[in-house]
């Protein structure tokens, strides 16, 4: 069956995930393992979603399950608004998923692998784009190359070919630049982008947090089996009410004038001899006009300065240790 993504409907979101938990069996005298909690989640058509979380989070466990290679315990999944339990088949062709194992066949060339995947999927050779999907990831000068000739980030990019050899509007890619040099990394997400771009719904999972920082529009952060944090990157990076501002001042000092130790500022000297003042605050309790103002007032001239802003890694930490792993309320009504 040909599952060009015209064929498909377009639906508000992407993949929608209702209650769905995972509960492994107990081996031997092992507990039960509970990879998936009562999980909601919602990725909108045409977003490029980030979900992230530690090892062992349940981000593989629920790929698996939209994937059709793990049953899940209770819960219901809806990809392209299609029940992967009542349209297993439609959904499945809905979805490319690009896994995080290099699993090739070595003997076959690029245009090869992309030629049956296409027809294990019952891709008519008349709607076959596969010279299209060569080129589209960098790989048609490869084209009549044998697999194993090719490079690490080749084979990465071979594998996300693979997936999209069906056209599908939602293409997951689970840790694709695993072991893939800058370069080549940088290749990847071009070509992601690019796809994006052109209305395919992107779900990434990354254990590089400044990736999804910079690509993504909407992130998710799963943290032992339960979603912690869902949100447009955005508004999750403005959640933690925390930033630092570093000012560079003419004066040199040992210690902290009377007027500025409301803002506990820490002193320091660079190589060059000059005096900074490291000073963390909480936006919502002074923004740092007032902080400016009040080491001008200290009678202290400003020769630089600096600010830090939070970032995706800061939101990452924040959420993900606690054991609890306990849902934010304003990430359900986000949601």
């Amino acid at each position: 069956m040909s599952a060009q993504t015209d064929n498909f409907s377009h639906p508000e979101f992407a993949i929608e995930i209702e209650g769905l938990s995972k509960t492994y069996k107990p081996s031997g005298n092992a507990e039960p393992k509970v990879a998936l909690s009562n999980v909601d989640l919602k990725i909108p058509r045409g977003s490029l979603f980030g979900l992230l979380g530690p090892n062992g989070a349940g981000k593989s466990t629920m790929i698996n399950i939209m994937a059709g290679l793990v049953i899940k315990t209770a819960g219901t999944v809806k990809i392209w608004d299609m029940d992967i339990d009542t349209d297993g088949r439609n959904a499945k062709a809905a979805i490319g998923i690009v896994p995080q194992e290099l699993n090739i066949d070595p003997f076959f060339t690029p245009r090869e692998a992309l030629e049956i995947q296409a027809g294990m999927y019952g891709v008519k050779k008349s709607e076959r784009q596969t010279e299209e999907i060569l080129k589209t990831i960098g790989l048609w000068d490869k084209r009549d190359s044998y697999a194993r000739t090719l490079s690490g980030g080749m084979r990465r990019r071979m594998l996300i070919g693979k997936a999209m050899v069906h056209n599908p509007p939602i293409l997951v890619l689970d840790e694709p630049t695993a072991g893939v040099d800058i370069e080549l990394r940088q290749q990847l997400w071009e070509n992601v982008v690019e796809l994006n771009k052109r209305g395919t719904t992107v779900l990434l999972t990354t254990h590089y947090l400044e990736e999804a920082e910079e690509l993504c529009d909407r992130i998710a952060i799963i943290n032992h089996g339960q979603v912690v944090a869902h949100d447009e990157k955005k508004r999750l990076l403005g959640r933690l009410d925390a930033k630092t501002v570093k000012l560079s001042v003419k004066e040199s000092m040992d210690r902290v004038p009377d007027t500025l130790k409301h803002l506990d500022p820490a002193i320091s000297t660079d190589m060059d001899g000059l005096t900074w003042l490291t000073i963390s605050y909480r936006p919502s309790n002074i923004n740092a006009g007032d902080i400016i103002q009040a080491v001008n007032a200290a009678s202290l001239s400003i020769l630089d300065l600096t600010t830090e802003e939070t970032d995706l890694e800061d939101i990452f930490l924040q959420l993900t240790s606690s054991k609890t792993g306990a849902v934010d309320k304003r990430d359900e009504q986000a949601a």
